[in-house]
Parts: C-alpha cells; structure tokens; sequence
C-alpha cells in the first residue's frame, strides 16, 4: 500500500496460548515514540466504526503478502489501541510468529495507518496524530514504544513455562533500564 506510515509499540510476552491467541496494546496514547510521533487520545474512532477488527491484517514486519492472523477486537480505550487476535497455525509464518512469541524472540507490535489530521508541536518537535486511517497491525522485532505491553494473553501452555517467560522479561527489564 503507497504512503502508508507505521508505528511500533513493544509486546510484553508474558506467554502465547497454544491456540495462538494473545492480546495488548498496539498503540499507546500521549507518549512519544522514537520517531517522535504522538498518537492522541480518539484518533482510531472513525477508523474503527467503518472497519471490523477482522478487516484489519494481521501481518509479520508489514509483509502484506502473507497475513498471519485474525484480529478479533480492536477497540479504543483510555490507555491506547486495545487488540486480541489469533494467529492461524496452519499457515508457515503463523507458525513461526508463534513459535518466536513463545521463545520471547518477537516481541513488538506495530500499527500501519494513513494519517488523516495531524499537527506539530514545534516546542517539543514531535508529531501529534489526532486522526488515523488503521489498515493493518503487525507483529514485528523492533519496537518503538517500549512502555507499550500486553495486558493479556490466553495461556493453555504450563505454569513453569509462564515463570521461565516471566523471568526472561524481568531480565530484559533489568538490563533496559
């Protein structure tokens, strides 16, 4: 698709159930990512009422030749871009991505949109987007919003893999800050 902008948010994977299904924020209102970009509070309203989560991709790196995924809400809340999907296992990437998420090897979230009303703030020389056209959402290596995580996600698998997960993130925190 011409012209169309992204932004990544980091997946705190805490666990992936088995049936592939997770969920986080894929955008995170009034913080600056690192291209200095701000999504403000209500900018997916009119995107969302004229698209379904399931018309919006689920996609790897914004690779739109192969989709990954179901999303199956996407809703607008007071923290950010709330979203649950579900990855189809019976695809290669599908696998992978899942495969990946589980190993804590991927771990971002990132949103392909059109701007459609923005404005800059010379003072702090960033970007505020108060209205997006969301196309599609993707699972991707390198997020540009770290403070962005899951809120939750279905896990079928067992507890001590949650715990090793658990602790891989905590180390990763450890070691970021």
């Amino acid at each position: 698709m011409k012209n169309l902008e992204t932004g990544v948010v980091q997946l705190d994977v805490k666990s992936v159930g088995d049936d592939g299904v997770f969920s986080g924020y894929a955008s995170l209102f009034g913080i600056t990512d690192l291209g200095r970009d701000i999504v403000t509070r209500g900018a997916f309203t009119k995107s969302l009422k004229q698209k379904s989560a399931s018309r919006v991709k689920m996609l790897r790196e914004h690779d739109q030749t192969e989709p990954i995924g179901v999303w199956t809400e996407i809703v607008e809340d007071t923290k950010g871009l709330r979203v649950s999907g579900r990855l189809v296992l019976d695809t290669v990437k599908g696998r992978e991505t899942h495969a990946l998420l589980k190993a804590g090897a991927l771990d971002g979230l990132s949103i392909g949109y059109r701007t459609k009303s923005a404005r800059f703030d010379k003072a702090k020389g960033t970007r505020m987007l108060d209205e997006v056209e969301l196309h599609e959402i993707s699972v991707v290596t390198f997020p540009m919003l770290p403070s962005a995580t899951v809120e939750a996600v279905k896990s079928n698998g067992p507890t001590t893999f949650r715990a090793l997960v658990d602790a891989i993130n905590s180390a990763r925190t450890s070691i970021n800050s």
